[in-house]
C-alpha cells in the first residue's frame, strides 16, 4: 500500500521517514518529492508498505502526530489525476 506522507518539515529525509514508518511495519520505500528547478523539498512525500494491515496501523498511528516540529498528515494515496501540461516559456 502506498502512503501520502503530507505537511513535512523542510529538513525531513527518507532514512527519516523510513525510520518513522519502520516502527509500524516493514517499509519497502520512501520518497520525499523535490521541486525539479531547486531540489528542495515540496513538504510531502511517499512511503510504500507491502502489507496493508501494517499500512492501516501506521496511518492511524501516525496521522495528525507531530514530526520534524510540525503535524504531518497520513493516509492512502490517491493515484495521480492528469493534468495538462503547462508550457515552458
Amino acid at each position: 500500500m502506498k502512503l501520502y506522507v503530507g505537511n513535512l518539515s523542510w529538513q525531513s529525509t527518507e532514512a527519516d521517514l523510513t525510520d518513522l514508518f519502520a516502527a509500524h511495519g516493514t517499509v519497502d520505500s520512501a520518497s520525499i518529492i523535490t521541486d525539479r528547478n531547486t531540489g528542495r523539498s515540496k513538504g510531502f512525500g511517499f512511503v510504500e508498505m507491502n502489507d496493508n494491515s501494517e499500512a492501516e496501523a501506521a496511518i492511524k498511528a501516525l496521522d495528525d502526530t507531530e514530526f520534524g516540529g510540525r503535524n504531518i498528515k497520513v493516509n492512502e494515496a490517491r493515484p495521480r489525476e492528469d493534468r495538462p501540461r503547462r508550457p515552458r516559456w
